[in-house]
């Protein structure tokens, strides 16, 4: 009988490129972990026991003049620069990893449909802000069928109102109302009630004087109509916003100028569209480190974007991102936010599905008008069945 030979496979020792590359990466898994500058003894205790100290230092010295890293002090370790964390978030784009912990959790919270499309975004974000310990920002389409749940009025001063609308979805809105006359906490009470009765949800009611009722229905009447109006013409996605306080467990933001540049950006809601509209744009993970934000903030803030669009029935309807310093666990976090936007966008297709949702873009609101049926019956401002003839 004829028996075949096998033939030992030589195993092919790493190019130098191979092997620098390496101990890069590692220099930097290492900063992740420690958080401190590495020296050539701790990387070479820490996986890299087949290179002498003096090989790892002569590495470092190239990696130095190639910008990847940089020293504190002559004598002291080297610590990652943005390019090397753009290296190794590019190497570990693909192979993003999740605890189960972490996995457990996003399954409890978006594991329920709701008519409240709004607090699912709410909850979720604050939950990927707390997994991942990084502020949280993301868009959002304008979502159909919504109507006013509830509505209160508070006085800033004694001639101008806050009102404040609870929509159906879990929104809020306020307009701030001017008034050519003093108004006192009795009217404010029957106005709410007046508010409530067109929504048909309280008893029509009563108030002191025929002026007074009059004021109310005004006030109503101004209201719905910016409402209405914003509610129709949105030119721009809604922003959630989470997190900020995250940003002060980190060391690199206990100086002043750092943190101030990072909450800039957090404030500009001009600048947290237009990173979030790239990432919708290119239709995956999308981020940036260090400098490659000098666009949407001021130039030398060591911060790091990272955002991912999420998706209703196959479209993408908006995305989400964290904002924390350029030390963060890349791996971890590519994992985490491909998780998270798997989860949201089947949890909010299952509810637009469920209750019969539509939602749109901005790039499509001009297309819609308040004269439209359609649309008119799936805005259900008031919630009535009737068509009230008098007001007052």
């Amino acid at each position: 009988m004829k028996t075949s030979s096998l033939k030992t496979l030589s195993m092919k020792k790493p190019s130098k490129n191979d092997r620098e590359q390496a101990v890069l990466l590692g220099l930097v898994e290492l900063y992740l972990k420690l958080g401190k500058p590495i020296g050539s003894q701790t990387l070479q205790d820490n996986g890299f026991e087949s290179l002498s100290s003096a090989t790892i230092r002569n590495y470092f010295s190239k990696m130095e003049t190639l910008g990847f890293v940089k020293q504190q002090h002559t004598s002291g370790g080297r610590i990652p620069t943005a390019r090397a964390f753009r290296l190794y978030a590019d190497a570990h784009l693909n192979a993003g990893v999740i605890e189960s912990s972490q996995e457990e959790r996003l399954n409890r919270i978006l594991k329920t449909e709701s008519r409240e499309i709004a607090s699912i975004l709410h909850k979720s974000a604050e939950a990927l802000s707390d997994l991942a310990q990084c502020a949280v920002f993301a868009s959002a389409p304008r979502f159909d069928q919504d109507f006013i749940q509830d509505a209160r009025l508070i006085q800033l001063d004694p001639q101008k109102l806050l009102a404040v609308l609870i929509t159906d979805f879990g929104l809020i809105r306020t307009e701030t109302i001017y008034l050519d006359k003093n108004v006192d906490a009795l009217f404010l009470r029957s106005a709410e009630e007046y508010f409530l009765w067109r929504m048909n949800k309280r008893e029509k009611p009563l108030f002191r004087e025929e002026g007074e009722a009059k004021l109310a229905q005004r006030i109503y009447n101004e209201v719905i109509v910016r409402h209405v109006v914003g509610y129709v013409n949105f030119p721009v996605e809604d922003i959630y916003r989470t997190g900020l306080s995250k940003l002060l467990s980190y060391p690199e933001f206990n100086d002043s100028t750092a943190l101030a540049n990072s909450l800039s950006l957090m404030e500009d809601q001009s600048q947290l569209r237009a990173l979030l509209a790239e990432c919708c744009k290119r239709g995956e993970i999308t981020y940036w480190i260090g400098d490659e934000l000098t666009s949407y903030m001021p130039s030398g803030s060591e911060c790091s974007v990272i955002a991912i669009p999420y998706r209703i029935n196959q479209v993408i309807a908006g995305a989400v991102a964290l904002l924390g310093p350029m030390r963060l666990p890349y791996r971890n976090l590519f994992g985490l936010v491909q998780f998270f936007s798997e989860k949201m966008g089947q949890t909010l297709q299952n509810s637009v599905y469920k209750y019969k949702i539509t939602f749109r873009q901005p790039a499509h609101a001009a297309a819609y008008r308040l004269e439209d049926e359609e649309l008119s019956r799936s805005i259900l401002l008031e919630n009535k069945p009737k068509n009230l003839k008098s007001d007052s």
